[in-house]
């Protein structure tokens, strides 16, 4: 492998590191020592499936437990065995709720936009929900299925699209429930049992896809209501939520753009056909969108081994980088130094009259131009002293390699 082929492999992979950082986001350190440590335990005791083999996934768990690897493992492996009992795999693929239409009118409820920072919005009219017409029309089991297959929905789909429109990780959704009406008085039994096996789907099978709850128009029969509820939720969910009276709108603003909440709500969207909470409104219902994400993150989540995959987002225009962006600027940054460093490698290579020692040093140069190339992605969210640090690295590389000459 020449120098020339070596730098051209080299800014192709940093280029589709630039793309990953859209699907794979920011690494804590720390924390990504914590996720190797438990994807190694469940890989050691071969209970890691290549569908859950996922940064992301794992970390959620973890930091559902306080980043206590045996209790998230222990609640992963709650996870899976739940998966299989109840089929959850089937129930995303082929359940067919027939009655979404009718449980929509008696039970308005539906994703409407994103919030401010690109997550899906969720919106619930709990304080609307006509129980009885609801358990006619449908019943708890085939509702906790819909359930379910709208969260595989929201991780399969709603979240990798949202992530290419933001041009940022997204792994949770902000939510807005609207319990005006609401109280002890009529949260039936059904009620609450229906409440409560949600709650506990949410909590254990999909930690940490929640973003932020906001509870609007909540008045007193809700308060006290709310504390019989709050029996039901994990301590690291409720510190999400904020219970907030009719002087809800300022605080919600904050998080949701006026174009993407209702107007029932204070917004100023009125979709036609139905209303806001009928559409599905969201990026997610884009055919062209839909194309995008499933070139960039492939049919399911990414596992370890493909965190260097190819990712065609470059070809579709809603995820372009601009000229003028900093991730543009970063890019030819990185070009440059990839030149520099490659015109300095060439000079070593040619002071060595030795062919077999000039391969040997070509094959040591590959190999380091070849990890620095995966360390690449980080130049487009980290700082200056980042790309130094990494000049510096290479650097040293190429000092090692002068010792080998002489």
């Amino acid at each position: 492998m020449s120098f020339r082929s070596i730098e051209q492999l080299l800014r192709r992979n940093s280029k589709t590191k630039i793309s990953r950082n859209i699907v794979d986001g920011v690494h804590d350190q720390k924390e990504e020592q914590l996720v190797q440590s438990l994807r190694e335990l469940l890989l050691a005791s071969n209970q890691l499936p290549d569908k859950f083999d996922d940064y992301y996934v794992l970390l959620r768990f973890l930091r559902m437990r306080g980043f206590n690897i045996l209790k998230a493992k222990e609640m992963f492996l709650n996870m899976l065995k739940w998966r299989e009992d109840c089929s959850v795999d089937a129930i995303a693929n082929d359940f067919k709720f027939e009655e979404y239409d009718a449980v929509k009118r008696c039970y308005p409820h539906g994703f409407h936009g994103v919030d401010r920072f690109g997550r899906p919005l969720y919106i619930e009219r709990v304080g609307l929900v006509d129980l009885s017409k609801l358990m006619q029309v449908t019943s708890i089991d085939r509702y906790v299925k819909y359930h379910i297959s709208e969260q595989e929905k929201t991780i399969s789909l709603r979240y990798p699209v949202c992530s290419l429109v933001a041009k940022r990780h997204i792994a949770s959704t902000t939510a807005i429930f609207d319990v005006k009406g609401l109280g002890l008085n009529n949260f039936s039994k059904s009620a609450r049992e229906m409440f409560a096996e949600i709650q506990k789907i949410d909590s254990n099978y999909y930690p940490e896809t929640l973003n932020q709850l906001y509870i609007i128009n909540a008045g007193t029969g809700f308060r006290a209501l709310w504390k019989v509820l709050k029996a039901f939720m994990e301590a690291r969910t409720l510190a999400k939520v904020q219970v907030l009276g009719t002087n809800y709108l300022n605080t919600v603003l904050e998080a949701v753009d006026q174009s993407n909440l209702p107007d029932f709500l204070g917004g100023t969207c009125t979709c036609p056909t139905g209303g806001c909470l009928l559409q599905d409104k969201g990026p997610w219902t884009d055919p062209e969108m839909v194309r995008a994400s499933k070139e960039a993150f492939g049919k399911g989540q990414k596992s370890f081994n493909e965190l260097t995959a190819t990712v065609a987002c470059e070809s579709f225009t809603g995820c372009q980088v601009g000229i003028d962006t900093g991730e543009n600027i970063l890019q030819k940054q990185v070009d440059e130094q990839i030149s520099e460093k490659i015109r300095e490698l060439e000079h070593c290579a040619v002071q060595s009259n030795e062919v077999s020692k000039g391969t040997q040093i070509q094959e040591i140069a590959a190999k380091k131009i070849f990890y620095i190339a995966t360390e690449c992605s980080f130049f487009v969210i980290q700082t200056l002293q980042t790309l130094i640090c990494k000049q510096q690295e290479l650097t040293g590389h190429i000092e090692q390699l002068r010792k080998i000459l002489q």
